[in-house]
């Protein structure tokens, strides 16, 4: 029984206090971001007195050019580690997903599609596609054999013609033979 349930008001004051608590830490974190921000500046761009002389000036700006490509080597050397870093951090999630399993795939709904309508979907509206099968097929003709145009119907009636004479018989008997 001594795990009772709090109350909604107990909850509720509870609840604003550590509001109030967060407040107060995020307004000191924020003073503290200020005060650092200002050092740094202080330190990295003291103020700035111009030269009267030319020669003073192009000093000056020979000095600044220095330092642009210097905080410009910083900068590039930080960007490409946090390239490095989203990367690693990529393929480490990648990794985590092929530990975890197989993936589940979504049984996918089947959409009644015409392939001009298909291709219009992929290409957009504004390529104009017509897709007629049949247009592409090839056109087979088909072939004729050779002995079959050579041979004409009435061909048997010759053939035996040539066996009932003496010659054809003749020719019968020496092919058996």
């Amino acid at each position: 029984m001594s795990d009772k349930k709090m109350t909604s008001s107990r909850r509720h004051q509870l609840k604003s206090l550590l509001l109030a608590i967060a407040k107060d830490l995020m307004e000191v974190e924020k003073k503290k971001d200020q005060e650092e921000r200002a050092r740094y500046m202080e330190e990295k761009c003291p103020p700035l007195s111009l030269p009267h002389s030319v020669q003073e000036l192009q000093d000056l700006c020979k000095q600044l050019h220095q330092k642009i490509d210097v905080v410009d080597e910083e900068r590039y050397d930080m960007a490409s580690k946090v390239a490095k870093g989203e990367k690693e951090i990529e393929d480490l999630k990648i990794k985590v997903q092929d530990l975890k399993g197989k993936f589940k795939k979504p049984v996918l709904k089947k959409v009644r599609m015409s392939a001009d309508a298909m291709l219009q979907a992929l290409l957009g509206s504004k390529h104009k596609v017509c897709m007629d099968l049949r247009a592409n097929l090839k056109q087979v003709k088909k072939e004729v054999k050779e002995e079959d145009k050579l041979e004409p119907v009435g061909d048997w009636r010759k053939k035996i013609e040539d066996q009932a004479g003496m010659d054809g018989r003749k020719k019968m008997f020496e092919s058996e033979a």
